[in-house]
């Protein structure tokens, strides 16, 4: 069955069923409609609805997208990169890169390394950017263009090791220190989301995008002048203040308006 061109904003997963089936879905109130569509199918709005509906209870939500990059925007907030030993007010941006090993879902386990590896993990709850179309050499009044929609990110860091190693590869890139959903928002503009991220239930970050020391649009086209950018690359887009350490035991959630919530347990 073939559904109408995807609405302006349209609320999509991707889940697993209970025969291990793993699917794309368009979620519509409790339910989800199900997709023969994979997410190029998706993105070229050739959307083929298979005739079954799903409870989300009844399914475990995965990542949303499965990218080829995923692209990080350190200190994009002033008051963060004061907190965090950084410069604010850049005039290009920090970039750095997580390896698809970080990925985990929502409601999934934030797995802490060992004291000898670092004694520091805390949270940044983002906003992360989705990609649509292949793009190289974005000029910046076409950059809204070539995203698809909007997600949640939580950029894991062992900040005592991004303070005192050169390049943040390993502070950032330990397995399940990525999660990331638990939908894909389009029609969104993302340049005015509000941001909360909680830590056992008390909030410790609250910002909005529209706080950013460098444009959406901006990131957008400078970082695709460095690299190619592929459907479904994951672009985040950095965090506001207030992140702070977790401990095993720990509930840390970062909602943002209009996309939902993304929890995680730390172990």
């Amino acid at each position: 069955m073939v559904m109408q061109l995807l609405q302006k904003t349209q609320t999509i997963v991707r889940y697993q069923n209970r025969n291990g089936n793993i699917y794309y879905g368009i979620v519509e109130d409790e339910d989800i409609l199900q997709l023969s569509s994979n997410f190029t199918d998706i993105v070229n709005q050739d959307i083929k609805f298979d005739g079954i509906r799903v409870k989300s209870y009844d399914v475990k939500i995965l990542e949303p997208v499965k990218p080829s990059k995923i692209i990080n925007f350190g200190w994009t907030y002033a008051a963060h990169a004061k907190e965090t030993g950084g410069k604010a007010n850049l005039k290009e941006p920090f970039l750095f890169l997580k390896p698809a090993s970080s990925l985990i879902p929502d409601q999934g386990e934030i797995v802490l390394p060992s004291r000898g590896l670092t004694n520091q993990v805390e949270m940044e709850g983002e906003v992360a950017l989705v990609i649509g179309k292949q793009g190289k050499n974005i000029k910046e009044e076409d950059a809204l263009d070539y995203i698809f929609g909007c997600t949640i990110f939580n950029d894991i860091t062992a900040r005592d090791l991004t303070k005192k190693d050169p390049q943040f590869t390993r502070g950032k890139g330990f397995d399940t220190f990525g999660p990331l959903g638990p939908c894909i928002v389009t029609g969104l503009d993302p340049t005015n989301l509000q941001i909360v991220t909680t830590l056992n239930g008390e909030v410790v970050q609250d910002g909005n995008t529209n706080q950013m020391s460098l444009s959406i649009p901006y990131l957008v086209s400078w970082v695709s002048q460095v690299m190619t950018l592929q459907p479904g690359d994951v672009l985040a887009t950095g965090s506001p203040s207030g992140s702070c350490p977790m401990k095993s035991g720990d509930i840390v959630s970062v909602e943002v308006e209009h996309i939902g919530r993304l929890s995680n347990y730390v172990i």
